[in-house]
């Protein structure tokens, strides 16, 4: 699981830098874009499973298309939300037994 969780983290980070780099080039970032817009949602969608994973996806689709917000690392933020945020949420849940 923790192995898991670290090739994740080292994917996202990956997966951000190759968006950022359409950013970077003059001239081939709006070209770029539009082919790494929808492989980077797809990839979203196999990292991260269920409607979470979508909605993250459609969300990378239009980050990645749009141009000027190449600079959002979205696939990092999904990884936070994922295993910091989330996992705090689910830390929190008290079960209270009815007996």
């Amino acid at each position: 699981m923790k192995d898991d969780k670290y090739k994740k983290l080292a994917l996202s980070i990956l997966f951000d830098a190759m968006g950022m780099v359409t950013f970077f080039i003059p001239g081939v970032g709006e070209f770029g874009d539009i082919v790494w817009a929808p492989i980077a949602a797809w990839l979203m969608t196999r990292m991260y499973k269920g409607n979470t994973g979508k909605a993250a996806g459609i969300f990378t689709l239009i980050e990645e298309a749009l141009p000027g917000l190449d600079v959002i690392p979205t696939f990092s933020i999904m990884w936070l939300y994922t295993y910091v945020v989330k996992k705090k949420k689910e830390d929190t849940i008290v079960d209270i037994d009815p007996s």
